[in-house]
């Protein structure tokens, strides 16, 4: 089988078969890329969080989640190529699974790193053309996007139980500051444990209670309206802030009707 190297976003050199023919895929964002850039039968394996296409989680072996899987059935499988991320997959498990198998790393938390993943993914997998056309959507419908609730003030929260919210180089700040908000944490690191105190310290303008990871509901925006009063608390699908890849081809279509809510709420 002839092999090519190629650079991961963690600067590793990875030896991939010129055509991978069976396919593991450890972050749900980039399984949803390896069907929109045409893949099917290549795909052998996925995650338990891979909700999308959703037709791939009847057809294809789930191996286990993002953060723990099942050894012996990636073994079963045979992958030629294992898609994992730095920030999704632990570093025990990525160790132990590139001892067999040729593990590419994504790492993206900006706009300008999830088009290079792409087109490194796309040219991996042969699909170079596709992977650009999927670049160029995202530039062109971002391009488009109307920011009519600019400079609001924004927490956004991921958890609860403690409560965590996104803060800087995360590839969710990201989004905020491409909406032309403002993450009221930027000046903390990465994902934060916050108290409410410091929340009604910022005097955010509006609350985001993410989707995913935690599955914030309608009753979680009573219990912190009765902490923050004068913000405005929305749930919002979280895979239009998080799921770096194809995903982002519909993000702007998103982010503009949410401008719309609250722009006239």
């Amino acid at each position: 089988m002839q092999t090519s190297t190629h650079k991961d976003m963690m600067g590793r050199w990875v030896a991939i078969p010129n055509m991978p023919k069976r396919i593991i895929s450890l972050v749900p964002s980039q399984t949803e890329l390896l069907f929109d850039l045409g893949l099917d039968e290549e795909v052998v394996g996925i995650t338990k969080f891979c909700e999308h296409p959703i037709a791939w989680r009847k057809q294809k072996t789930i191996v286990g989640g993002t953060k723990k899987v099942d050894y012996t059935l990636i073994d079963k499988l045979a992958p030629d190529l294992i898609i994992a991320n730095k920030e999704e997959n632990t570093k025990e498990m990525i160790a132990a699974l590139e001892l067999k198998y040729p593990v590419w790393i994504s790492d993206v938390n900006t706009k300008i790193e999830n088009e290079l993943m792409i087109e490194q993914i796309g040219a991996i997998v042969q699909k170079p053309e596709r992977a650009l056309l999927i670049i160029s959507k995202i530039q062109q419908t971002f391009s488009k996007l109307k920011c009519l609730s600019s400079n609001l003030n924004i927490a956004y929260f991921i958890w609860k139980d403690p409560w965590m919210v996104a803060a800087s180089h995360t590839f969710i700040h990201e989004m905020l500051v491409e909406n032309e908000w403002v993450n009221v944490f930027e000046h903390k690191e990465r994902y934060p444990i916050v108290s409410m105190d410091e929340v009604k310290a910022e005097q955010p303008d509006v609350i985001f209670l993410s989707s995913e990871p935690y599955p914030f509901k309608d009753k979680h925006i009573a219990e912190l309206a009765s902490e923050l009063p004068n913000a405005k608390i929305i749930l919002v699908d979280g895979t239009y802030f998080s799921w770096y890849g194809s995903r982002m081809q519909d993000a702007a279509i998103y982010f503009e009707e949410l401008h719309q809510a609250l722009y006239y709420a």
